[in-house]
């Protein structure tokens, strides 16, 4: 494939910045567009940088009119789904009309194609496992409920002006880049990994697991790791794909595996030598009990195969990462 322009919205957050490393070292020229209220600038692995937001029409105006964008890649939506139903606003605000506004400067400049962090969110409560694309749409968050409102905007989008589009639903992201260089950083931090390392890294005095009377084999629930390079490798595949004038289509991502939360724990605690304080806690509502993947359609029809398939290995990335403060 040949050197493309790729502009890379929320490019400094967590994925953004493995998917700039990943397009720099595929050959391609990445213009990361990030306001920083949730990314690191710091961490970004180069290409150019724009401070600013996708709410900003006349900035983007000025990108695509200064730059031939061949592509957007888009991961600048807030995650957190406890905040989103305590300001349900400003999810709606962020993840759904600034899209909009970014899509709209992307048709007046005749940018067609559109690539879409989304989220297993979208599903809800499953009705059964592992969760393929047909599965019915049940958000129990208004963050769900924003990344399911965008795959329908995208869909709609395709009908009036051409837009082409691939949504990746992400199932739960975790691990490093190898390099130890960039990694997983939010703040607040509610992912489970890296609440885990933190603690096995004296930063927070104990893990909490929230339920321990699951179905499950250890009775915790069950959840499915993606690691982040799997991710943009898979958004890569994505970009080819439609360079190739693929059709707009939607996929899941996952390992297709389920590990529990005591078998991250004792997992963290061997790759890093240390004990880790747990603290047993009533069931949170609205977790469901497993939640795995069926990723067989990305790899049919992206050729995409996951190849951190150990949670050793997805655990040892991010823990390189943590020891490096």
């Amino acid at each position: 494939m040949k050197s493309l322009t790729i502009l890379v919205v929320g490019g400094c957050g967590y994925i953004g910045t493995h998917m700039v490393k990943a397009l720099l070292e595929a050959g391609h020229h990445p213009i990361t567009l990030d306001n920083l209220s949730k990314g690191h600038r710091e961490l970004l692995p180069g290409g150019d940088f724009i401070e600013g937001d996708i709410q900003d029409g006349i900035l983007l105006d000025k990108i695509f009119s200064s730059n031939t964008i061949n592509a957007v890649m888009h991961f600048a939506a807030l995650i957190e789904v406890g905040e989103s139903v305590q300001r349900p606003l400003k999810y709606y605000r962020n993840n759904v009309a600034a899209t909009a506004t970014l899509l709209e400067a992307m048709v007046r400049h005749k940018v067609s194609k559109f690539i879409f962090s989304s989220s297993a969110a979208v599903y809800g409560e499953p009705e059964y496992t592992p969760i393929d694309e047909n599965h019915r749409f049940s958000p129990t968050s208004p963050y769900g409920e924003t990344k399911l409102y965008v795959e329908n905007m995208l869909k709609a989008c395709d009908g009036a002006y051409g837009l082409k589009s691939i949504c990746l639903r992400y199932f739960n992201a975790a691990g490093a880049d190898p390099s130890g260089a960039i990694g997983e950083r939010h703040n607040p931090e509610s992912h489970l990994i890296p609440l885990i390392l933190q603690t096995a890294a004296g930063l927070r005095d104990n893990i909490s697991i929230f339920g321990t009377d699951y179905p499950t084999p250890d009775g915790t629930c069950v959840r499915d790791y993606v690691h982040v390079n799997d991710l943009v490798s898979a958004h890569l595949l994505a970009l080819e794909a439609l360079m190739n004038e693929s059709a707009s289509a939607i996929y899941n991502l996952g390992n297709g595996n389920g590990f529990s939360v005591r078998e991250v724990i004792e997992t963290a605690s061997r790759i890093t030598g240390r004990a880790i304080p747990v603290v047993e806690a009533p069931r949170r509502p609205g977790d469901p009990a497993v939640l795995v993947a069926s990723s067989d359609k990305a790899q049919k029809e992206l050729c995409w195969k996951p190849s951190w398939n150990s949670l050793e290995d997805i655990v040892r990335s991010a823990w390189n990462w943590h020891k490096k403060g």
